[in-house]
């Protein structure tokens, strides 16, 4: 009997979507709506998302319009902004709320990667944890004659080689927003 990967697998690839998710919030320098997703408005009693109480277009590559569908939004969604504390002073011109995104250092775009760097190691961390656990239920399974040596080696190895493709995996994710950054 065979170690099931499967589930060391979907593991890996929701700490794939994590980091992801994660880059997405790192501001370098660039509009992108995806800062906002932690900013909830109060809207009829009830926090929401942004992007469900007004439009969130980029208008350019370093602004950001919010056209909230109800006009009375417009200072909630602007309060909501601030309290998030996302970095960026909104500016209400009466009808919208733009963001500008201000151009990054040298110095502030070596932070960034640097903490982008951090994000890739900790998921990688987490992978490697994954595969520690695949590894020990292999182990375990042999100790109980459930699987011989030969398949507890050959489940290893399987779960050796995912771990392979996942940490490249983060390697090229942490390089493209590394990319990005500096390319700003």
């Amino acid at each position: 009997m065979k170690l099931d990967v499967k589930p060391y697998e979907e593991k890996m690839k929701k700490s794939i979507t994590s980091l992801e998710n994660e880059m997405d919030l790192v501001r370098a320098g660039r509009a992108n709506p995806g800062i906002l997703a932690p900013v909830m408005v109060e809207y009829y009693g009830a926090p929401t998302q942004i992007n469900q109480v007004a439009e969130v277009k980029v208008t350019d590559a370093r602004t950001i319009t919010i056209t909230p569908w109800e006009s009375s939004l417009l200072r909630g969604i602007e309060k909501a902004i601030l309290v998030a504390d996302i970095g960026i002073n909104p500016q209400n011109d009466g009808k919208s709320i733009r963001l500008s995104f201000p151009q990054p250092t040298e110095e502030r775009r070596k932070e960034l990667c640097k903490q982008v760097a951090k994000m890739g190691e900790d998921t990688k961390v987490m992978i490697r944890n994954i595969r520690r656990d695949a590894n020990d239920k292999a182990k375990d399974m042999k100790k109980k004659s459930e699987m011989t040596e030969d398949e507890q080696k050959q489940s290893e190895k399987s779960v050796q080689d995912l771990t392979d493709k996942y940490i490249k995996l983060v390697d090229s994710v942490v390089d493209k927003k590394s990319k990005e950054i500096m390319v700003i």
